[in-house]
């Protein structure tokens, strides 16, 4: 058993480490929207009612919308023992892929059936029902989620987190964060990234669950939205988003109630999106960095600092082919492709990704800063640089890109660049489209990019 019920506290409750499964007061929020908050208390009466309901199975796809469902349905089916999966995204395919590689599973929803992409999905009932029983709790060794990578460099790779790793990373989240409101106050948080993204596990799930905040339980997306949701909240407002979401609100106009912090993950963030963020609502814009297979471990404040500090335990060793980062909540050292410089303090500085770098006819470059030199020539709204998989006539592997710039055209964009990039790292093919095919985070799947090139290659 992963679960036990509150009064088995003896020697070999002990011995497996188990704790309450949701921290703080029964009478504190845990979330709120336009109705107000939801108590700890209804909450647990909602997973308990829940719980009795779900299917037999040793996991569950979460694919619920709605981030209250979402907090309800993933300790409903802790509380079963199940282990929760987070595919990536909705697309069927990709929910086809997580199902198959980990059997005997059911997938749980919310929404109408349009907005389900699997079917035969279990559904939440439309009013959530509610039984009273003890605390749950939960293991420490016990395993809570399987999460996968974006695919933005390949296929999603699974990584499994326990309970206890979870606790852990929450606590460090914590410290990184809890200056932004009263030592004695209530965090009240709105998050635009959805809960299945390991960034929005641990940010709008897991501290409300184990730290005094609470969530709004929707995912607002459009910017009046977004300032909707945080109008439900009476104080010590944080919005929890990405790069992409920041970038609309600033050049939306929108204007949002006071806020104690705006929180950003998932991509780069830019200095002028953050300086401009801040002066536009008046609080701190908080970086954070992290990967689905470390969690966050570290932070800076982008409009004035470009290092990263790692937050409390963790320490990030530069390594040739990428970073080693060691952490509490981390059973063993997680080594990750970025490419790292360290200073005395301890704080790193990006120095690209080992899988970036480009060598072309003895010279070096990135496909960061090659993007980020697309992006910034006059009239290009959103762009990409990317490497092809096949290798041209001369055995090098081609440099492709995607560029959204509804009044230029590909020749007039290619000069442009040409003025500030060595001819030998032109991206040939680079195509005009649409739209950029970004998930949900603003991440761009490799996959995805090969299709649209393709698409408009024909």
């Amino acid at each position: 058993m992963s679960v036990l019920p509150e009064q088995q506290t003896g020697t070999a409750g002990a011995a497996r480490a188990a704790r309450p499964l949701v921290a703080q007061a029964p009478g504190t929020a845990i979330a709120f929207d336009a109705g107000g908050d939801v108590s700890r208390q209804r909450f647990l009466e909602h997973v308990h009612g829940v719980a009795a309901l779900l299917p037999d199975a040793a996991h569950a796809v979460n694919l619920c919308e709605d981030r209250y469902r979402f907090l309800v349905s993933l300790c409903a089916a802790a509380v079963r023992g199940q282990v929760t999966l987070l595919p990536p995204s909705r697309a069927a395919a990709v929910v086809e892929d997580v199902r198959h590689a980990h059997p005997d599973n059911y997938c749980i929803c919310d929404g109408d059936d349009a907005a389900v992409p699997v079917p035969g999905a279990w559904r939440l009932p439309a009013a959530l029902p509610q039984r009273r029983d003890v605390m749950p709790r939960v293991e420490d060794a016990a395993l809570a989620v399987i999460g996968f990578t974006s695919g933005s460099t390949g296929r999603p790779s699974a990584n499994a987190k326990t309970w206890g790793s979870f606790r852990a990373s929450t606590a460090q989240n914590l410290a990184a964060l809890r200056d932004l409101w009263p030592a004695d106050a209530v965090a009240h948080i709105v998050a635009t990234v959805p809960p299945q993204h390991m960034y929005g596990m641990e940010l709008s799930v897991l501290l409300p669950l184990f730290a005094p905040a609470a969530v709004h339980g929707g995912r607002p997306f459009f910017p009046h939205d977004v300032a909707a949701a945080l109008a439900h909240a009476d104080a010590h407002r944080v919005l929890v988003t990405t790069p992409v979401h920041l970038r609309a609100l600033v050049q939306s106009g929108v204007s949002l109630p006071p806020l104690a912090g705006i929180v950003s993950a998932t991509a780069p963030l830019s200095r002028e999106v953050a300086a401009e963020a801040e002066a536009r609502f008046g609080c701190e814009v908080r970086e954070l960095f992290g990967s689905t297979e470390t969690c966050v471990i570290a932070r800076r404040r982008t409009a004035l600092d470009s290092a990263w500090t790692p937050l409390p335990g963790v320490v990030v060793e530069p390594r040739p082919d990428g970073a080693l980062v060691h952490a509490h909540h981390l059973h063993a050292p997680v080594r990750l492709a970025d490419l790292v410089t360290v200073d005395a303090q301890g704080r790193f500085a990006l120095c690209g990704r080992n899988a970036d770098l480009l060598e072309i006819a003895g010279k070096r470059a990135s496909l960061g800063d090659l993007t980020r030199r697309l992006q910034g020539i006059a009239g290009v709204h959103d762009a990409v640089v990317f490497q092809l998989d096949d290798d041209d006539a001369r055995g090098v592997r081609r440099i492709a890109a995607l560029a959204v710039a509804p009044a230029l055209d590909e020749a007039r964009i290619l000069a442009a660049l040409r003025k500030v990039v060595d001819p030998v790292f032109l991206p040939r093919p680079l195509r005009c489209v649409d739209a950029l095919p970004r998930n949900e985070t603003g991440k761009l799947p490799r996959a995805s990019l090969l299709a649209l090139l393709r698409g408009n290659m024909r």
